[in-house]
């Protein structure tokens, strides 16, 4: 490969826009193009000013948030004191990832694309907006979108003369070989790298905490469809500290039964240890990864064989497969064409990576080890809101998981990785440690001590509500509202006796709504619309801050329009008024939301 000429940088809460970037990199590779692939927050930023070619791959978030590992670069591309000039040598093109069901769809991409305008970038194309909307997904868009970028830049970096394209179906070399050990070595152990209690650094995601689990209770009644669990870390001794807001990340392990039938399958033997050596040299191994490794341990903590496979694991697998009938049918679900036979078997039943290989045997028991890194992407640890405040509880972490679970027309119920597998851990069984780490959430509670804080919190979008309200009663802060919305006061009205004794206290003032305890459903927005004089009120009057959290779908807009009639009715504001008080409340985070899909 030449010098890395292209540079592709992206921002990637799913996995999404990181799995574009590596086919971004692997189109590169094929047309014999040096490419480096990497997350924008990994990327030293100041070295912008020295890129020719850049391709920004980013998914928007939330009410229209960078996604987390782009968060710093956000931040410094915007500053004021930047040049007009400072990126003038420099090509680019954005590809967005969005959802068009949302207000802010792809405003991530169209915001960073006018400002690398701005800073004197030259855009190669218009922005791609890939729409997760779209039947066949993101592709729909990005397909054409790349088609046009390649003549683009081959236009500006014509390859070498006598080196042709490497056709689709040879499959490029992998990026590390498995170098297989006869005998485990006579030093060391396999094991994670962790942060060990009492370590000068907080830990993160290359150093988790092995934070030994307290309990793990159900706190939903026995006959509700959902199981809910209230789980408690001990976090002694690991320099963790937190506020109320922020959020604890969790790394996942794959089920025992999985990874056996995996290593059936592929015909591994998962007590193989193995060494593993990149190819290129600006590629390192996996920081996760113990040096040596065994194949229990790489499946087990590190391939995310239940996750559904994208496009790119058919087009890699379809390379590697031997065998003619299965190479067909993995071929068509690669093309362009395919995609809606391919969104039928793969994405709408939600088949994962494990089930996949079991329908193609032939093909999966030939696949090199080498590319099982290539071919599978790592799992991502799960992000949970923090339900305790260390001022309550010294030394303690608490979450409340709801454990996904649901049913399509394959025969297995589809589960969570992650809520399922915290689920299945018992720690009156014997010691059970997760690999944990926190950061900063995105809800930011007042310092002051007179400011009111409404709370709307349906579900599980209560957890960070009820480690705000233990904060601010144990600091003497007693403006506390909290919406809480549930189904049944008897199965999934969590902490019920909790918000009592607080309300008792006159620390408290909690608004319930139990939307399956009449004829007609009631949701928080409401008794929010009920309560219209009141948060008019504390909002208007009192300077009150307002938080919102919980599922993405429609409960953020439904509050909205709440939020908007109260103020065109308690407040006299017409609706282009209403809107702007809205927006302002948003700008001056006085409105903050934490969502999630």
């Amino acid at each position: 490969m030449p010098s890395p000429q292209l540079l592709v940088l992206f921002g990637s809460q799913t996995g999404t826009a990181q799995d574009v970037s590596e086919r971004l990199g692997r189109e590169a590779r094929r047309r014999r193009l040096g490419c480096r692939v990497q997350a924008l927050d990994s990327y030293p930023v100041v070295n912008l000013i020295n890129e020719p070619l850049v391709i920004f791959v980013c998914a928007t978030t939330g009410q229209g948030d960078p996604p987390d590992n782009m968060k710093n670069f956000w931040g410094f591309i915007f500053r004021k004191n930047l040049p007009s000039t400072a990126l003038c040598q420099m090509d680019f093109a954005v590809l967005g990832l969005g959802d068009s069901s949302y207000a802010k769809f792809n405003f991530v991409a169209k915001k960073l694309h006018r400002r690398l305008l701005q800073l004197g970038g030259s855009a190669l194309l218009p922005v791609c907006l890939g729409d997760d909307q779209h039947e066949l997904g993101p592709d729909a868009a990005v397909d054409p979108w790349l088609r046009d970028l390649w003549d683009r830049v081959l236009g500006l970096y014509p390859p070498p003369p006598g080196l042709a394209e490497i056709p689709p179906g040879v499959p490029l070399p992998s990026k590390f070989t498995l170098l297989f050990l006869q005998e485990a070595p006579s030093t060391g152990s396999e094991g994670q790298r962790v942060a060990h209690p009492g370590s000068q650094e907080p830990p993160s995601e290359s150093k988790p905490f092995l934070a030994p689990m307290i309990s793990n209770q159900r706190v939903t009644g026995p006959s509700h469809f959902q199981d809910v669990r209230l789980i408690e870390f001990d976090i002694l001794g690991s320099g963790i500290s937190f506020a109320a807001g922020d959020v604890v990340l969790i790394q996942p392990s794959n089920s025992a039964a999985h990874v056996q039938r995996f290593c059936q399958v592929l015909g591994l033997d998962p007590d193989q240890l193995f060494m593993l050596q990149p190819r290129e040299p600006d590629v390192s191994s996996p920081t996760r990864l113990p040096q040596p490794c065994s194949m229990r341990h790489l499946v087990s903590h590190y391939l995310d064989i239940a996750s559904v496979p994208r496009r790119s694991f058919f087009e890699l697998l379809a390379c590697l497969s031997l065998h003619e009938l299965e190479r067909e049918k993995l071929l068509e679900f690669s093309s362009a064409q395919g995609q809606e036979e391919l969104f039928e078997y793969c994405n709408r039943p939600r088949r994962t990576i494990l089930e996949v290989l079991c329908d193609f045997p032939h093909t999966a028991a030939a696949i090199p080890p080498d590319y099982l890194l290539d071919l599978i992407p790592a799992i991502r640890p799960r992000a949970f809101s923090i339900a305790s405040s260390l001022l309550i509880h010294p030394s303690r972490l608490q979450i409340l998981v709801a454990v996904v679970q649901f049913q399509t027309r394959l025969k297995e119920p589809r589960r969570g990785l992650c809520s399922s597998w915290l689920a299945s851990l018992d720690p009156g069984q014997g010691p059970v440690r997760v690999p944990l780490w926190v950061r900063p959430g995105s809800l930011a509670f007042p310092e002051t001590p007179d400011t009111p804080v409404i709370m709307v919190g349906p579900g599980t979008g209560v957890a960070p509500f009820r480690a705000a309200i233990q904060e601010r009663v144990a600091q003497g802060q007693t403006g506390n509202f909290l919406f809480f919305g549930c189904r049944w006061r008897d199965q999934d009205f969590y902490w019920e006796s909790e918000w009592q004794e607080l309300e008792k206290r006159d620390c408290l003032t909690l608004i319930p709504a139990f939307s399956r305890e009449q004829e007609q459903k009631v949701y928080v927005q409401h008794r929010l619309r009920e309560l219209g004089s009141l948060v008019w009120e504390l909002l208007d009057h009192q300077g009150a801050y307002f938080y919102l959290a919980g599922n993405a779908k429609s409960m953020p807009a439904d509050v909205s329009e709440a939020l908007m009639s109260i103020f065109q009715e308690e407040g006299g504001l017409c609706s282009p008024d209403a809107a702007a008080y809205l927006a302002r409340l948003q700008q001056t985070r006085r409105f903050q939301t934490e969502t999630w899909a």
